[in-house]
């Protein structure tokens, strides 16, 4: 279905490796349900990140532990197209296929301050712009200022903005204290940090 008792289907698109899932994802994707009025929120774990030097943890861990995160939001699935997806995980694949799945919808991906910085270099980044709506997750105070940051100014009517609060959560910095037996709640839900713990996720010996 694309339309809601009449309306247009907003279908937002949040990917990453949850590698853990943490706090500020949580909070993350209650902004974006919230501030853009979504229908629907696809996360989406990535299968093979072509833009990460390290090794993923194993993709039916990091699925597990989105679902741990997330699983009590009614509006959010989680998809795993991109982890069965052979190859490298490019957003605009993704993208393409829910265009082709929902062709009326309207299509929101939501990326971090540091992602749209970055985001001329993404595989076929014009094409993203023109397929989906770019919110990016500004926390306050905010760490871009306008949009000085953002890709060429014929292309910044396509992004909007959520506001997060201040936080400085890092999954870099909960896969360390993991690895040194340190606690990581509340970085993390208590059900994600049980299934840490449980797996020796992170271990290093």
């Amino acid at each position: 279905m694309t339309q809601l008792a009449g309306r247009v289907l907003r279908l937002g698109v949040f990917g990453g490796a949850f590698d853990p899932p943490h706090r500020m994802h949580r909070v993350l994707v209650e902004a974006a349900l919230d501030q853009l009025q979504l229908d629907r929120l696809l996360v989406v774990p990535t299968g093979q990140a072509w833009h990460k030097s390290r090794p993923l943890s194993d993709a039916a861990h990091r699925l597990a532990m989105a679902h741990l995160a997330f699983e009590d939001l009614p509006a959010l699935r989680i998809d795993t197209r991109e982890i069965e997806r052979a190859g490298p995980s490019y957003t605009i694949d993704t993208l393409r296929e829910l265009q082709d799945e929902f062709p009326d919808a309207t299509l929101f991906l939501i990326i971090g301050g540091d992602q749209a910085r970055a985001l001329s270099s993404w595989h076929e980044w014009q094409q993203v712009v023109s397929l989906a709506t770019i919110a990016v997750a500004q926390r306050v105070p905010a760490q871009v200022t306008g949009t000085r940051d953002l890709p060429p100014a014929d292309q910044r009517q396509r992004f909007v903005q959520l506001q997060l609060p201040a936080c400085n959560t890092s999954a870099t910095d909960i896969r360390q204290r993991a690895s040194r037996g340190q606690s990581i709640v509340p970085l993390v839900s208590e059900s994600v940090a049980r299934y840490i713990v449980l797996h020796r996720l992170y271990q290093t010996t």
